[in-house]
């Protein structure tokens, strides 16, 4: 079988659809307004704010008036979780998190503990899942937020979303999850499921990089992170990034679209393959996160006796692209944080890989990847200094 090129790491980023950029492209140089300027250029761009502003909302079952647009993921959580601790000031200073979160919450509740809030770390079970009950049992009288991933971007395991946020409901806790990896390829509809705040970002559902959305909840007050001209509802200051959130709504479009035409059907099918031929082709290698409240288009091992490196390095050479572990902190030497949250040992850790798949991924690209990849670990077993 011939050298071809296979992108399996999409849940680091997707390619920008072409849809997306056939939108994007005439905000660059034609429709050049300022959305905030009262011409005939500024109504365009102001239109097409609000009309991507209308798709986001779609896509998650939102009012589009609970659409805020942001620099990115990162940048929605931080709005989330900052905006609403500095909100309370020192009414409520206790706020939950659970241990394997993406470092974009991890490392905000982190400075936040520096700076006086106490954090509570909810631990995990093997597969990376958070349970209800503790939640329930990490409450108290002064909690303010929680904040609970809707699905793990290093293993792919789906939370039990409706039943924490119900939780922090009838406490009186906001509740924030981070659904980077989820929105736009599961259903989420935050009218019928308990959620307050909910962080997105353009780049995991085909659109381009450097913008973000937060869904907000009608009522929920934030102190904003960015100061100034007051767009975006006063919660996060500066000139639209017009080009940039008319691709998040175009994204927003065709993911809704894929969901609909049953695509998470077609690649969590195509996932499966990959994983059975994984664990089947290559001993003592297994399965991470959990093999069914799972992320359909996720998947991830870990391979024994061999690191991750290595792995992604031939894969890289034999035209594969996957990461190890998280692509956000890949120049880490440290084993993933999520993968000891889960109870696995550093040298098992380390061998960790994940392949994730998109629209464009085809059969013929997962028979591809399991022609290569077992003897590409056979050879490193061979020069590997770890036995077991």
């Amino acid at each position: 079988m011939e050298t071809r090129k296979v992108y399996l790491d999409n849940s680091a980023t997707t390619a920008v659809a072409e849809e997306v950029l056939n939108a994007m492209l005439p905000y660059f140089r034609e429709s050049i307004g300022n959305p905030n300027s009262l011409h005939v250029w500024g109504r365009d761009a102001r239109r097409a704010v609000d009309e991507a502003r209308a798709s986001v909302a779609s896509l998650v079952g939102a009012l589009p008036g609970e659409i805020i647009f942001t620099g990115g993921g990162s940048v929605s959580d931080n709005l989330a979780i900052k905006g609403a601790v500095w909100r309370a000031g020192e009414a409520k200073k206790h706020i939950i998190t659970s241990a394997v979160e993406h470092h974009a919450v991890m490392d905000t509740f982190k400075w936040l503990a520096k700076k006086g809030c106490d954090v509570t770390f909810l631990p995990v079970d093997e597969y990376g899942l958070v349970s209800p009950e503790s939640l329930a049992s990490a409450i108290r009288s002064d909690t303010l937020l929680a904040s609970v991933m809707y699905a793990n971007n290093e293993v792919g395991t789906i939370n039990p979303i409706s039943q924490l946020g119900e939780i922090c409901r009838e406490r009186g806790v906001l509740f924030h999850t981070d659904a980077v990896q989820a929105v736009g390829h599961i259903p989420i509809d935050v009218s019928k499921i308990p959620v307050d705040m909910l962080t997105m970002s353009s780049h995991k559902m085909y659109g381009p990089k450097g913008v973000g959305a937060l869904y907000i909840r009608k009522g929920i007050k934030l102190t904003p992170l960015v100061h100034g001209g007051g767009q975006e509802f006063g919660l996060y200051s500066g000139t639209e990034n017009v080009p940039g959130i008319v691709g998040m709504g175009a994204g927003a479009r065709i993911t809704l679209k894929l969901l609909e035409d049953g695509e998470a059907g077609r690649v969590s099918s195509l996932r499966d393959l990959l994983l059975d031929g994984i664990t089947s082709r290559i001993p003592d290698s297994f399965v991470t996160g959990h093999r069914t409240e799972r992320l359909p288009y996720h998947a991830s091992v870990c391979v024994r006796h061999i690191e991750g490196e290595g792995m992604l390095l031939r894969m890289d050479f034999a035209g594969i692209g996957v990461s190890s572990g998280s692509a956000c902190t890949s120049g880490s030497l440290e084993p993933s944080h999520v993968l000891l949250a889960m109870g696995l040992d550093h040298a098992t850790a380390h061998g960790s890989v994940r392949m994730t798949l998109g629209i464009d991924t085809t059969r013929d690209d997962i028979d591809y990847v399991l022609e290569k990849f077992p003897p590409i670990v056979e050879t490193l077993r061979k020069m590997s200094p770890y036995k077991g």
